[in-house]
């Protein structure tokens, strides 16, 4: 698959660094700011650091979409955005992912060398379609039920794997018939977004249906809040039941895997490949 101006393989799964550029994302939201500014050094170090660490992908959000969270403006995301792009984009050799469902926004960071478009929304807001087919980029298609200020409040499905397959399929051939390609596509389950524990353990078992067609699969368990719930741990505490998910995922043919702690996540993949485990 072609990010850009990068070519890719997923012959073994790939890391992404998630770099949020919001004051309120739900694990790490403000680390990047200065007195209330986002501080451009800052992002460009984390990014540096994740490189560095393993991650393939740098997922760039400016727009916080953890449960109960509000929108924001398209200036204000593309204010915190594109600077961060810019300035990665110059001076790391990586993958820039743009976490966004804002169709202004996939258009201009696609000019400052975005090499894939990453929506929780899967090209669902007005002029999204279009947009991103005309940047030419990969898309990820992610499923959520309802939006993010109300996803958590009371999720129901009769079969949420074969519901969230069918979604992938509706959004696809959307995508394909706005002129965009299927070769293209990477589904992404939306762990935590309108879904209960029971739903992501069925969906996390049932990985290898969402790869019948051929489309690589994203998974993003780093820090949840299922964690939280199943552990009993804080959010800074949830490193072990990250890396024990992130490898389940692998196991069950997750391609990428959407994470906080790069350097952990890549060590745990190298170990599991002299063992022998994929």
């Amino acid at each position: 698959m072609k990010f850009a101006d990068k070519t890719l393989d997923f012959d073994s799964p790939r890391i992404m660094g998630v770099l949020n550029v919001t004051p309120d994302s739900f694990s790490d939201g403000g680390k990047l700011f200065s007195q209330n500014k986002l501080d451009l050094d800052k992002a460009l170090y984390a990014a540096e650091k994740m490189v560095r660490e393993g991650a393939t992908f740098i997922d760039i959000g400016g727009e916080s979409t953890r449960p109960g969270a509000a929108e924001v403006s398209v200036a204000e995301e593309c204010d915190r955005v594109l600077p961060v792009v810019e300035k990665i984009g110059a001076s790391l050799d990586a993958i820039i992912s743009i976490d966004t469902s804002t169709p202004q926004l996939m258009r201009e960071a696609a000019g400052l060398g975005a090499g894939l478009i990453n929506d929780v929304r899967a090209l669902s807001r007005e002029g999204a379609l279009q947009a991103a087919v005309e940047t030419g980029l990969p898309v990820c298609l992610m499923h959520m039920q309802g939006k993010p200020a109300t996803m958590q409040a009371q999720p129901q499905y009769e079969n949420v794997v074969e519901e969230v397959f069918v979604y992938f399929q509706q959004r696809m051939q959307a995508f394909v018939s706005a002129g965009g390609r299927e070769d293209k596509v990477i589904f992404d389950p939306g762990f935590g977004f309108g879904k209960n524990d029971t739903h992501n353990l069925d969906l996390l078992k049932s990985l290898p249906r969402f790869k019948e067609g051929g489309q690589p699969i994203l998974v993003g368990l780093s820090r949840k809040s299922m964690i939280g719930r199943l552990l009993g741990r804080d959010v800074e505490d949830r490193l072990a039941g990250s890396l024990a998910l992130a490898l389940a995922a692998i196991k069950k043919g997750a391609d990428i895997v959407r994470v906080h702690d790069v350097q952990a996540t890549a060590d745990l993949l190298e170990m599991s490949k002299i063992l022998g485990e994929f």
